[in-house]
């Protein structure tokens, strides 16, 4: 976890309104992600059978935009509404998953998607714990 995110998380003057720990680890998470699935698609295009590609970098794409919004969303803390952050987490958790899987059907043949389906995976993983956290 980056030192930022937890220092800007701790500088806040309200009261958390969720584990910083979790949080912290959630957004770090979907903004690696973010870049992760972005990387990913780029190779996609340059694979000789890009055509086959489609359904992943579209799958990329569509989880980097999120993963994007979600860590900026999470990122701030007033007026801090629940129910927003429990369908943005759990939309992000659900985009992961299906990104990972498509990545992970490439995995073998193609490094770039075994790493995005990693990355995909621990964002999966970060949205889940921070969704337990909010009860």
């Amino acid at each position: 976890m980056t030192h930022d995110v937890q220092t800007m998380l701790k500088t806040h003057p309200g009261e958390p309104a969720v584990d910083q720990a979790k949080l912290a680890a959630c957004i770090e998470a979907c903004f690696d992600c973010a870049q992760t699935c972005t990387s990913c698609a780029d190779a996609c295009l340059a694979e000789d059978m890009v055509a086959e590609m489609a359904k992943c970098i579209r799958t990329d794409q569509d989880c980097a935009d999120i993963c994007q919004a979600t860590g900026r969303i999470l990122s701030r803390q007033t007026a801090f509404d629940a129910a927003t952050v429990r369908a943005v987490v759990t939309a992000c958790a659900t985009v992961c998953g299906a990104c990972a899987a498509e990545c992970e059907s490439h995995a073998d043949m193609h490094e770039h998607c075994r790493l995005c389906a990693e990355a995909c995976r621990r964002c999966e993983q970060a949205c889940q714990e921070l969704l337990a956290s909010l009860g």
